[in-house]
């Protein structure tokens, strides 16, 4: 399986302005720049996306793992906080804080605490990840 994503830019690092495309069209001439990287002007950046991609992954991966388990459940929700951080003369994403929210009738703790910390660490999105990731999960 191969997914793509394009990017174009024009101009600068810190006046030009770029576009995002998704090959599923979900993105879509969606801007990006150093002002919606940077500062809060409307559009996207790629840390946003890092952290939506984490936070999907993880969920579908924990997901996966309570079906095999005989549970389903009812909502998990996912917030993926991306830290970028300077690195010399660039920056890197040095944390990806994963909470988690789960609502799974008849599930006990220690096995929720097991199977989420297993979709944390073998998620294809966490493998890919070079940087910290922690994991708050909370039965509610």
């Amino acid at each position: 399986m191969i997914r793509k994503a394009r990017a174009v830019w024009n101009g600068t690092g810190r006046a030009g302005t770029g576009h995002l495309f998704t090959e599923s069209g979900v993105l879509a001439e969606t801007p990006y720049s150093y002002k919606t990287r940077f500062e809060a002007e409307a559009g996207t950046n790629p840390e946003e996306l890092i952290a939506a991609a984490h936070a999907g992954c993880f969920t579908m991966a924990l997901a996966f793992r309570l079906q095999a388990a005989g549970y389903v459940a009812t909502e998990l929700s996912t917030e993926a906080a991306v830290t970028l951080e300077p690195e010399g003369q660039g920056f890197r994403v040095s944390r990806s804080d994963l909470s988690l929210r789960a609502q799974v009738p008849n599930l006990d703790e220690a096995l929720f605490a097991r199977l989420a910390g297993d979709a944390e660490r073998n998620c294809p999105v966490s493998k890919v990840l070079n940087s910290i990731i922690t994991l708050d999960a909370r039965l509610i």
